[in-house]
C-alpha cells in the first residue's frame, strides 16, 4: 500500500484519512500493552465513507480497526492497517422509540451521554462500564460490554435490536430477528450475506456442532461470557437445538471486535430508569475469603450492584486529589469492601430491604463494618470503584498492574474456591495481584504486578496466563467476561472452547470476511500475547535529565509512561470535571491528555536526536494544550500534563531559540512592573483603534481580543493609612503577586479592604510568582523567580499564613517551587502555609472565628466559575462556602470546566478560536441566561477576561463581593 493509493482513497472520502507520524503514534495504543503503529487513520463521516474504506481495504488487502474511544484492555484497537476512528463524526442518535423501548444510534455515541437523552423518557441504556461517561455503544457492541450493572440488566448483546453495517465486500446488511421463514428467505439471497446465512446454517444443524457448544462453553448461569464468538447465541435458536424461535446475528457480532462487520447504526432494547428511592451497604472485611464468601448470600437478595474492592485498589485512592473525597465512608483498613446498591419504588420498601440484607450480613459474621450511603454518596461510592482501572497506573515505576487475566469469569458459587486457587498461582510467581470489580456476577478483575520492559516478567506474563486459562477452564468458566479476547487473548480461545468450536469460529470468520480484512490477529489467527508490546524488553532505557524535578515518578519518562490509556480525557464537556477542555472542543484525539502523554513517551524513547525534546511532532501535540491542570488530579494516573508541556517547552526552546510573542508574555510580569510607571499612556495606546490594533499585530495577539490595562498603584500607603485603625486580629501575609499588583489593583484593595475590616493584621508581599514564565517554558528564569519568593515568604514568621488572590499565583508557591530542586524545607513550609483568600477565609468561618454578623443580609444570587488550578490543586467548596456566609447569599457554581483563556492562550492569534469554543461550551451560554440582577463571580484574571470578552459580563473576584457585603461600621 503506497502513498499514492492512500492519498487517492483520502480524496475520495468525505470525512478525513491521515497518515503523519503524530497521529500514528497516538493511535498505536489503547487502554492495553500492545503497541502497533497503524499506516493511517480514518474518520469516516458517514456510511458511504465506510463502504469506500471497506472496497479499499478489500482490494488492497488491508486491514481495517474499528476504533470508538480507544479503552480497550486486551488490544482490540490496535493494528497495522487503516484505524477507522467513528467517534468524531459517527455520532448522532437516530430514532427514540418510547412505546418500544428502543433506540438507534451510531456507533460514536457516548453511553452516559446517551442515557442523559433518554432519562426525559424514563428510559435507559442498562450496561453501565467504568468507562461509561466517554465509551461508545459501537465498542460497547464490539465488546459485548457489561459493567456494575450487568447482575441486573444483563450485557449489551442480551440488548441487541439490529445492527446495520457493510460486509467485507462493501455490501449494506441488516442483523435483526428473523424467524424460520425469513431464514429461509435469507438463505435464498444470491449474495455475501446468503452466503454467510448458508454457512451458519451448515455449520449449525450439525448436531455434533451443537453438541460441542453445550460441552465446551462456559456454564450457562455465567452471563458474562466472551470468549471467543458466542455461537452458543446462534444455537439458541429453534432449528438450531435451542428453545429461541427467533435467530438475530445481531447477538453473534456483539462481542466479536470488529472482526466481522462494520457497524454503522445499532438498535438497542432500553430499559425503564431503576426505582427511584436507593442505598447502598458497604460491608468491610479483614480478610478476602471472607468478602468472597459473603457474595452468595448477599446475591440471594435483589442487588442492583455487587461490586469488590481490595485494599490494593483503595490505597491507590488515598494518593489521587480526586477520588481522595469519595473514600469518605472507609472506616480503618479493611483488605476488602462490597459494594451492595439496593433500590425500590418507596422508602418503606427500601428499609425492608435494607433490613433484611444487614440481617444477612449480621448472620455471616465476616464483615466488621457496614455503613449504610444515601443519595449523593452512592454516586460518589460508584465514582471511587469506576477509577479503580485508572489508579492502578498510579503505580510508581516500571511494575504495573497489567491487564492479561483480569477478566475471568466464573459461578459465584465457584468464585471464593477459584480465588483461593487463583491466590495459590500468584503466590507461586511471588505475585500479590489485585482484586476488584464485578464480585456479583463472579468476575474479579485480577492482575498481577509485571514489568513488562523485563524479558523475564514478559516469560511470566504468558506463564501466568496460561495457568490461569487452564484454571479457569477447570470451573468452565469464560476467560473473557466482558473485556474480550482482543490480542491478549485470542491465542487461548481453542483451548478454551476446544478445537471443533474454534474451527467453527474460524469457517464463520472466513463466511463474513473472506479476505481477513476486519480488524485481523483478533479472536481467530490471533497475534501472539507476548509481542508487539509498549515496552521492548531488556531494552536500555534512556537517560534524560528534565530541568524540573519528576523524581516523584523516577523521572519524566516514567511520568509519562503512568497514562494507561484509560481514556478518561475523552469525556466531554456534558460530563463532569474540566479534563480535557481542548479535546472537548475539537473533539481530535490528538488534544487528550492520553495523546501528549504517549506521544511523549514514543518521542523520548524511540528518538536518536542529542536533545529528544526537539520535535515536530511533540510541539503539535503540546499546542493546544491549555495547562489547565485538570489531568493532574482527573487523571486517575495523576498524569500532571501540565507540567510536561512546561519542560518540553523549554527543552525545545533550547534548541530552537524562542519567538518574540513568546518572550513578550513570559515576562509580562516585569513588563507590567516597569509599565505602570507610565500606565495611562500604555492604556492609551492599548485601547486606541488604530494603535490598539497595531500593538496586536505586532504582540501576535487576536484583533477580537481586549488587551488588559496596567496599573500604578501604592499599595504599601495604601495600608498604612488603614493601619491607622490598629487590628487585633491574627496576622496574615497578603501576597500580591504580578497580576494583582499591576493590572487587578482594585481587587488587591478590596482584599486589603475585607481582611483589615474583618480585624486581620496585615502583612503585604509584593512578588512575581512565576507564572508566565513557566507557561512558557522559561524555566531557568521562572527559578529565579521563585528562588526570590521564597526568601521574601521565609522573611514571614513561621505561623503566619500566606494568602493569595490570584489562583494560578498562589497556588504555584503549593506545585511548581517543589519542582525546581529548591530547599525542600523551605518550599515545603511554604507550600503548607500558602492559602487561596477563599481557603484561608472558609478555614476561619469553620472553626468560628468569622461569622455572617460581619456582612449585609440583602439577598443575592451569585454564579461563580471556578479557576482551574484551584479545582485541580484546591476545590470549590471553600469559595461557595465563603460565599455563603451572608445569610441571605444563594450560592451556584457554574458547571463549567476551563473558560478557555489560559493566561497568554487564548489571547494568541491562531488560539483565539479554540479558546472562544471552549468558552462556548458551557460557559458562555449559562452566563449569557442569567437575569441581569445576577452576580457573576471568578477569581481567575484570565477567567474575568474571557467572561468579558465573551458575553460583556464583568465577573468579578468572590472578595470583592464580600468586601462589598462587608458592615461598615
Amino acid at each position: 500500500m503506497d502513498f499514492s493509493s492512500l492519498n487517492l482513497l483520502a480524496e475520495g472520502l468525505q470525512g478525513e484519512l491521515v497518515g503523519d507520524e503524530l497521529t500514528r503514534i497516538i493511535y498505536a495504543t489503547d487502554a492495553s500493552v500492545y503497541r502497533k503503529k497503524p499506516r493511517a487513520v480514518a474518520y469516516p463521516k458517514n456510511q458511504d465513507d465506510i463502504q469506500k474504506l471497506v472496497r479499499f481495504a478489500s482490494q488492497k488487502g488491508v486491514g481495517l480497526i474499528p476504533r470508538t474511544a480507544g479503552t480497550s484492555l486486551a488490544g482490540q484497537c490496535v493494528g497495522e492497517g487503516i484505524i477507522v476512528d467513528v467517534s468524531r463524526h459517527l455520532t448522532e442518535i437516530l430514532k427514540i422509540d418510547s412505546e418500544k423501548k428502543q433506540v438507534t444510534v451510531q456507533p460514536g455515541v457516548v453511553r452516559d451521554e446517551l442515557n442523559a437523552v433518554l432519562k426525559p423518557y424514563g428510559l435507559f441504556f442498562g450496561p453501565n462500564t467504568s468507562t461509561s461517561n466517554r465509551c461508545m455503544m459501537g465498542g460497547m457492541v464490539g465488546n459485548n460490554s457489561s459493567g456494575t450493572t450487568s447482575i441486573k440488566y444483563g450485557v449489551t448483546r442480551d440488548k441487541i435490536v439490529a445492527i446495520q453495517g457493510i460486509l467485507s465486500d462493501g455490501s449494506v446488511a441488516i442483523f435483526k430477528d428473523l424467524d424460520s421463514k425469513s431464514l429461509e428467505d435469507k438463505l435464498k439471497l444470491q449474495n455475501l450475506e446468503g452466503e454467510i446465512y448458508k454457512t451458519l446454517d451448515s455449520l449449525f444443524t450439525d448436531s455434533e456442532i451443537q453438541q460441542a457448544i453445550l460441552d465446551e462453553f462456559p456454564k450457562p448461569e455465567i452471563h458474562r461470557r466472551n470468549t471467543g464468538y458466542a455461537l452458543d447465541s446462534v444455537t439458541s435458536f429453534t432449528k438450531y437445538g435451542g428453545k429461541d424461535p427467533l435467530l438475530n446475528l445481531g447477538k453473534l457480532i456483539s462481542g466479536s471486535e470488529g472482526t466481522l462487520f462494520f457497524m454503522t447504526e445499532i438498535t438497542l432494547q432500553l430499559d425503564y430508569l431503576p426505582p427511584p428511592h436507593a442505598a447502598m451497604i458497604v460491608p468491610h472485611y479483614t480478610e478476602l475469603a471472607a468478602c468472597l464468601n459473603d457474595v452468595v448470600k448477599v446475591m440471594q437478595h435483589d442487588l442492583f450492584l455487587c461490586e469488590m474492592m481490595d485494599k490494593i485498589i483503595l490505597d491507590c485512592t488515598k494518593d489521587n486529589r480526586t477520588q481522595l473525597p469519595n473514600r469518605f465512608f472507609i472506616e480503618g483498613d479493611p483488605e476488602a469492601v462490597l459494594m451492595l446498591e439496593l433500590r425500590a419504588d418507596t422508602q418503606d420498601a427500601l428499609k425492608n430491604q435494607i433490613e433484611q440484607l444487614q440481617h444477612t450480613l449480621e448472620n455471616t459474621r465476616m464483615a466488621y463494618a457496614q455503613p449504610v450511603l444515601y443519595g449523593e454518596d452512592i454516586q460518589k461510592a460508584i465514582t471511587l470503584r469506576k477509577a479503580g482501572l485508572g489508579l492502578l497506573g498510579n503505580m510508581v515505576g516500571d511494575k504495573k498492574a497489567v491487564a492479561c487475566i483480569e477478566d475471568t469469569a466464573v459461578a459465584i458459587e465457584d468464585l471464593s474456591d477459584y480465588i483461593a486457587k487463583f491466590t495459590g498461582i500468584m503466590s507461586q510467581h511471588g505475585q500479590k495481584a489485585v482484586y476488584y470489580a464485578h464480585a456479583g456476577a463472579g468476575e474479579l478483575h485480577l492482575r498481577p504486578i509485571l514489568d513488562l520492559k523485563s524479558a523475564e516478567d514478559v516469560n511470566l506474563f504468558r506463564e501466568i496466563t496460561t495457568q490461569v486459562a487452564e484454571l479457569v477452564k477447570s470451573y468452565r468458566g469464560s476467560f473473557s467476561g466482558e473485556h474480550g479476547d482482543g490480542i491478549v487473548r485470542a491465542e487461548f480461545v481453542e483451548y478454551m472452547v476446544g478445537p471443533l468450536n474454534y474451527k467453527t469460529m474460524q469457517k464463520i470468520k472466513m463466511a463474513f470476511d473472506p479476505k481477513g480484512i476486519f480488524n485481523p490477529g483478533k479472536i481467530v489467527d490471533p497475534y501472539p500475547m507476548d509481542q508487539s508490546l509498549r515496552y521492548e524488553p531488556d531494552r536500555s532505557e534512556p537517560e534524560i535529565e528534565p530541568f524540573m524535578d519528576f523524581s516523584e515518578d523516577l523521572g519524566i519518562l516514567r511520568s509519562a509512561e503512568k497514562c494507561n490509556g484509560s481514556g478518561d480525557c475523552r469525556k466531554s464537556h456534558l460530563m463532569a470535571g474540566g479534563m480535557c477542555p481542548s479535546y472537548q472542543a475539537t473533539k481530535d484525539e490528538k488534544d487528550t491528555t492520553r495523546a501528549r502523554a504517549n506521544a511523549l513517551r514514543e518521542v523520548l524513547t524511540h528518538s536518536e536526536k542529542h536533545n529528544r525534546f526537539d520535535s515536530e511532532e511533540l510541539k503539535a501535540v503540546f499546542d493546544l494544550c491549555l495547562s489547565c491542570k485538570a489531568c493532574a488530579s482527573e487523571c486517575p494516573s495523576n498524569v500532571d500534563v501540565a507540567s510536561l508541556k512546561a519542560e518540553f517547552q523549554y527543552q525545545y526552546n533550547r534548541q530552537n531559540g524562542t519567538k518574540f510573542r513568546d518572550r513578550l508574555f513570559a515576562h509580562s510580569g516585569d513588563l507590567n512592573r516597569k509599565g505602570s510607571r507610565w500606565a495611562f499612556l500604555v492604556n492609551v495606546l492599548h485601547r486606541g483603534r488604530l494603535t490598539g490594533n497595531l500593538a496586536k499585530w505586532i504582540y501576535g495577539v487576536a484583533q477580537d481580543r481586549k488587551l488588559p490595562s496596567i496599573s500604578s498603584f501604592n499599595f504599601d500607603k495604601y495600608l498604612q493609612n488603614k493601619q491607622n485603625q490598629n487590628n487585633t486580629g491574627k496576622e496574615v501575609a497578603l501576597f500580591l503577586d504580578e497580576f494583582t499588583a499591576y493590572m487587578d489593583t482594585s481587587i488587591g484593595k478590596d482584599a486589603i479592604d475585607l481582611l483589615h475590616g474583618l480585624n486581620y493584621r496585615l502583612n503585604l508581599l509584593v512578588g512575581d510568582s512565576g507564572r508566565s514564565l513557566l507557561s512558557k517554558g522559561f524555566l531557568s528564569k521562572a527559578k529565579k523567580k521563585a528562588e526570590k519568593l521564597l526568601d521574601q515568604l521565609t522573611n514571614v514568621g513561621d505561623s503566619v499564613p500566606i494568602v493569595g488572590i490570584e489562583p494560578s499565583a498562589i497556588l504555584t508557591l503549593r506545585d511548581e517551587m517543589g519542582r525546581f530542586g529548591l530547599d525542600k524545607k523551605r518550599t515545603e513550609n511554604i507550600a503548607n502555609r500558602s492559602f487561596l483568600l477563599e481557603e484561608f477565609l472558609s478555614a476561619e468561618a469553620d472553626s468560628g472565628s468569622l461569622t455572617a454578623t460581619k456582612f449585609i443580609k440583602t439577598p443575592r444570587t451569585v454564579h461563580v466559575h471556578g479557576h482551574c488550578h484551584q479545582k485541580a490543586l484546591s476545590d470549590m467548596d471553600c469559595t461557595q462556602k465563603l460565599l455563603s456566609i451572608p445569610e441571605n447569599y444563594e450560592v451556584k457554581l457554574i458547571p463549567s470546566g476551563c473558560c478557555g483563556m489560559a493566561g497568554s492562550f487564548g489571547y494568541e492569534k491562531e488560539h483565539y478560536p479554540v479558546s472562544m469554543d471552549i468558552g462556548e461550551l458551557v460557559l458562555f451560554p449559562y452566563i449569557r441566561d442569567l437575569p441581569k440582577e445576577a452576580l457573576v463571580a471568578a477569581n481567575g484574571t484570565s477567567c474575568r477576561h474571557q467572561i468579558l470578552d465573551g458575553t460583556t459580563r464583568v465577573a468579578k473576584h468572590p472578595l470583592t463581593l464580600m468586601k462589598e457585603a462587608l458592615l461598615v461600621d
